[in-house]
């Protein structure tokens, strides 16, 4: 029986030192100009000493002209290089690989934060409060984002990172080509679910050339819009089939946007008192996956949760996402002992009363929930222990101060 203990073998040949991955969290710690600082290496020189198998990073935007949130790193060449190779070491030293999440906003870039207009699949804007209407992508221009997802992996592996994974989850530009709701094309890139997958195709293969045999590529994938009339389980389980035959070594499982944000647990299905959100979904394609390891992160919290979703062979490897922001430890705690646990933590306003009436309440709570997770981060970062006390009403005003009033009303991840 598969033990959170035991290594994994990726078809690249890669070894995991074990089952739990750190999975990918924003940090916004990039300096003004988008490059990795010492507060990014502090935060996962802290995570080294966690016992994961796999650190993974938060977004990497390939075009700096099109950001998801200030403090972003941005790779389009090697400009960075000392300072990527860096960050990079920070986890290898204790011999845990790191992998880089790299990404492309799409018409969910930070308005705050572009001297232009978004760019998306289709002239479709968000359905949340104070989204600008994006403009459409040029059949070049699409083949200009493909190609700067190869140079940056192409630069990651260069910097000494052993991995990278292509965040094609919640709401962002490949989940925006694979939504029937945000993609409304009818040319090779759209049309059709066939036509649709097209684009994470052409980014996993293109990056797959420019990069050596021996290093990773993975994915996010969501498991489903969770929308009406959005990108379904049974389109997911299609573009999981075409994955499995190009040459991935993990595919995360994920799911939402922030239109349904079922990342933080809101919309998805669940199994075991909330545990492991998308876990029945990972079942449903295991089978298709073909020789990928599967990763379900999103409400893992026991051992014993854990342990059983291992055993049911639904799962290759465990993700743990917001618990590490205020346990940085977290692979240690759980290896430690069979009756484990890991604490999560949330925070926000009360959804009642005249200012529920006012604002939108459950939008701004998600904000800042994850702001409250970001600030851990950012107290990490600057070799500080985390702060669990910390309010809802100082975490608002540093969200304003970070990236803008419009904050609000989106649910990152």
């Amino acid at each position: 029986m598969t033990s959170l203990h035991d290594p994994l073998t990726l078809p690249c040949g890669q070894v995991l030192p074990n089952r739990l991955m750190k999975s990918a969290l924003s940090e916004v710690l990039g300096s003004k100009r988008h490059a990795p600082t010492a507060e990014l290496e502090r935060l996962y020189a802290t995570w080294s000493n966690g016992g994961y198998g796999l650190i993974v990073t938060g977004n990497v935007m390939v075009d700096r002209t099109q950001i998801g949130e200030p403090g972003n790193v941005v790779i389009e060449d090697e400009r960075d290089l000392d300072g990527l190779s860096r960050w990079a070491k920070t986890t290898q030293d204790s011999g845990t690989p790191i992998w880089m999440q790299i990404n492309h906003p799409g018409r969910q870039a930070n308005l705050a934060s572009l001297r232009t207009q978004p760019v998306a699949p289709s002239a479709v804007a968000l359905k949340v409060p104070g989204a600008s209407k994006p403009r459409e992508l040029t059949g070049t221009e699409i083949e200009d984002i493909i190609e700067r997802f190869a140079t940056t992996a192409a630069v990651a592996e260069t910097a000494g990172f052993n991995g990278v994974q292509v965040h094609g989850a919640h709401g962002y530009l490949v989940a925006q080509f694979l939504s029937p709701l945000a993609n409304l094309r009818d040319d090779e890139w759209g049309g059709d679910p066939e036509r649709r997958m097209r684009f994470v195709l052409e980014v996993v293969r293109r990056i797959r050339s420019r990069v050596s045999p021996g290093f990773a590529v993975g994915i996010k994938l969501n498991s489903a819009d969770f929308q009406r009339g959005g990108f379904t389980e049974e389109e997911s389980r299609d573009v999981v089939a075409a994955l499995s035959q190009e040459g991935l070594d993990l595919i995360e499982v994920s799911g939402g946007s922030y239109e349904a944000p079922a990342m933080m647990g809101s919309a998805a299905r669940s199994t075991r008192e909330r545990e492991a959100y998308f876990l029945e979904y990972a079942r449903a394609v295991r089978d298709v996956a073909g020789g990928v390891p599967l990763a379900v992160t999103g409400g893992n919290r026991t051992r014993t949760a854990m342990d059983a979703a291992l055993a049911s062979g639904d799962t290759d490897m465990i993700g743990l996402g917001r618990p590490t922001c205020t346990t940085p430890d977290s692979a240690n705690v759980i290896l430690g002992a069979e009756d484990s646990r890991i604490e999560a933590h949330s925070v926000g306003y009360r959804r009642t009363g005249l200012l529920a009436k006012a604002i939108d309440l459950k939008a701004v709570n998600g904000a800042v929930e994850l702001a409250w997770h970001e600030d851990q981060l950012h107290r990490l970062g600057r070799g500080k222990k985390p702060d669990l006390g910390r309010g809802k009403l100082r975490t608002t005003a540093a969200l304003i101060k970070r990236s803008g009033r419009g904050a609000l009303s989106k649910k990152r991840s």
